[in-house]
């Protein structure tokens, strides 16, 4: 059983429970620490699970911290999500992640959070939490993906019709967030040729420092040319899929033994937990953003900032810190009032916290007082 793979693959002091969150999820809940400790929440991102944060929890808890890392809404052994692409898609917008959280805090008796950690889209999700609860979320972290703030009520300057513009590309082209939002991405992933292991491998590869082509550097605007420039799995082929595209990146026998970072029995609890799971409720995370309703429900909290102490860290090769061009300028001299610094790890690419764990705990170590 999935379950089973993935609960017994936790390290010492990392413990699995289930707890109802009030708001439709029994929510899968990993915890290290002791129950009334200053407690930290640690948000995964996609393709990820709480797993994701195995090679943190243990050092918070040393630390004194009452550490928990749920599988969030669509992901893991979380249940009580809709996983039909035609299904409740709203259950999945930011305000209703961050229901689920707090949710789950108010299950836990937990009145406030000393210091929220997000990854990926858990950066998003955390960015908006500290944004909107400052009274609960005291500190923020924000992992791989920096937030530029919530959307403008009016926005300035002229709307760029980038998908038609990467389509016209001699090359063409199209970008992750729209394919992710189509009907067939599930299945291209869950039901691909290589098979789901073999697919997470060359996508986790194909994200690492491990592929050496991992040279990220400032994009200077948001449009065609520039965003060409990134590597596939931000901006594909328009001919391929997600699955098509890592499957020429997938690492040799010998560079698969010698990941340390990723070991295969590690990588098979997310494979194995995909395999049931399939992909669609992280994929809805990234429907959302392209829903009017959504994006003028967040339209309420425009020109808000940040006001807690704030820290951005990536890896020295993770393409998601310049993804979005402006984006880092941007949190680091406007959204964040508190901002306590950005920080890129070498020899890390987006899998920062799983690639140099040591380095990203020191970090938040230090961050933590």
């Amino acid at each position: 059983m999935t379950d089973t793979l993935y609960i017994d693959a936790l390290p010492p002091g990392v413990r699995s429970s289930f707890i109802d969150n009030g708001n439709g999820l029994s929510m899968h809940v990993l915890e290290a620490g002791r129950a009334g400790q200053p407690t930290a929440l640690l948000l995964h991102g996609f393709p990820e699970l709480a797993y994701s944060w195995r090679k943190v929890m243990p050092v918070l808890a040393d630390e004194g911290y009452h550490v928990i890392a749920p599988d969030q809404r669509g992901y893991g052994l979380s249940t009580g999500w809709d996983a039909d692409y035609d299904g409740d898609l709203a259950s999945f917008r930011f305000i209703n992640l961050l229901r689920d959280i707090l949710g789950l805090l108010s299950a836990m008796d937990i009145e406030r959070i000393e210091m929220l950690v997000g990854h990926d889209f858990g950066s998003f999700a955390a960015a908006h939490a500290a944004l909107i609860r400052p009274d609960i979320f005291r500190k923020v972290v924000l992992m791989s993906a920096p937030f530029s703030g919530p959307p403008p009520i009016n926005p300035q300057g002229p709307t760029i019709d980038i998908d038609a513009a990467l389509a016209a590309l001699d090359r063409p082209r199209k970008h992750y967030h729209r394919y992710y939002s189509t009907p067939e991405a599930n299945a291209d992933m869950h039901h691909c040729p290589q098979g789901v292991h073999d697919f997470m491998r060359a996508y986790y590869h194909h994200k690492s420092a491990d592929w050496q082509h991992n040279r990220p550097h400032t994009l200077q605007a948001w449009n065609a040319d520039e965003l060409a420039k990134l590597p596939t799995y931000y901006v594909m082929d328009l001919d391929k899929n997600m699955a098509e595209t890592v499957a020429p990146e997938m690492p040799s026998p010998g560079a698969i033994d010698g990941c340390m970072w990723l070991p295969d029995d590690e990588l098979r609890v997310y494979s194995d937990t995909y395999r049931q799971t399939g992909f669609q409720g992280g994929l809805n995370w990234y429907r959302c953003r392209f829903v009017d309703a959504f994006t003028r429900e967040l339209q309420i909290f425009s020109e808000r900032t940040i006001d807690v102490p704030a820290m951005f860290i990536s890896g020295e090769s993770d393409w998601g810190t310049y993804q979005v061009p402006g984006a880092l300028e941007k949190m680091e001299s406007a959204v964040c009032s508190d901002y306590r610094g950005t920080h890129l790890i070498g020899g890390a690419g987006h899998w920062v916290q799983q690639e140099q764990p040591e380095a990203v705990n020191q970090l938040l170590v230090d961050f933590a007082p």
